[in-house]
């Protein structure tokens, strides 16, 4: 796996706002509606946005910096392997493995760490009304969005059984999904939402960016905007600023265990500067740079 803060060309101890101006930069460079058709560009701003959304967000980036690739794992490591008193093991993100702390028996809780996270396989040695099994699930941003239902397999006393679980809306990276598929035992779903080429998540809200045409920046118009459920049109003010927002309200994320009630869409306004100009369309150009040219003067000589 990539390393996020190489990807963004900012250093680890890298401030908020320098890793901010470094995905937009990217971002720009690399957005699909600027490089149509382009694969490399399309794959490139899927890993930046990737990268953005785990560092802009401080509890993930923490996580990334003491787990590296195994930051979505976080939760179940420490449950699982320490960082917390008494526990015999620690997590040592460089080499990704499990350390023994000093001072304790090298062979205590030895069966818990050989299970590792174990898939679909449970806990040997362990007694079946007490087994857990693990699945890592990856769902898209619309399947998060409206929820989803995948078949899973389990094993149970030497043989395999097919179950259809159900994904509720609002799951993030991170989430646990928690089903009792009975004869005791607990099965865990955890998700991997994966990064989407259009928006970018955070909690509840979601981010996009939108191409303006240069005079609808500058004079106001309406722009038409995909949101998760489907094509809205938004006015542009006067005057937009590149990187300027508008914030649809109720247009986000449905909020986990609570579906009806959502976060906000951001979208954020990149004006689009025109090519192909024609002789008389120069020309008004020229003219306007003129008129502002003059404005300034005379601002100055009242002053």
């Amino acid at each position: 796996m990539s390393d996020y803060y190489s990807m963004l060309g900012v250093t680890r101890g890298a401030a908020d706002k320098e890793i901010r101006q470094a995905y937009r930069k990217l971002a720009r460079q690399y957005h699909p509606d600027l490089n149509p058709g382009d694969k490399k560009a399309e794959s490139m701003f899927k890993r930046i946005n990737e990268a953005y959304e785990v560092l802009s967000d401080p509890d993930s980036r923490k996580k990334y910096d003491k787990y590296g690739d195994q930051w979505k794992r976080a939760d179940q490591i420490k449950a699982q392997y320490g960082d917390v008193a008494g526990s015999p093991y620690s997590w040592t993100y460089r080499t990704g493995r499990q350390g023994r702390r000093a001072g304790v028996d090298p062979f205590s809780g030895l069966g818990d760490l050989l299970t590792d996270f174990g898939g679909f396989g449970g806990r040997r040695g362990r007694s079946a009304s007490s087994r857990r099994i693990e699945a890592a699930v990856e769902v898209t941003l619309e399947e998060a969005y409206s929820g989803a239902a995948r078949q899973v397999t389990i094993s149970s006393a030497g043989s395999d059984r097919r179950i259809e679980v159900s994904i509720p809306p609002g799951v993030d990276t991170g989430s646990v999904v928690r089903i009792s598929p009975g004869g005791g035992q607990e099965l865990l779903l955890n998700i991997t939402v994966a990064p989407h080429k259009r928006f970018i998540r955070k909690g509840a809200d979601l981010h996009t960016d939108v191409a303006v045409p240069l005079e609808d920046a500058i004079l106001g118009g309406e722009v038409e905007v995909r949101a998760m459920k489907g094509k809205v049109s938004v006015k542009v003010p006067p005057e937009s600023q590149n990187g300027q927002r508008i914030r649809l309200a109720g247009q986000g994320m449905p909020k986990l265990g609570s579906k009806d009630t959502r976060g906000d869409l951001y979208v954020v306004i990149r004006p689009k500067m025109p090519t192909n100009l024609t002789g008389e369309q120069r020309e008004l150009i020229r003219s306007f740079r003129a008129l502002r040219a003059g404005e300034e003067v005379t601002s100055h000589v009242n002053e």
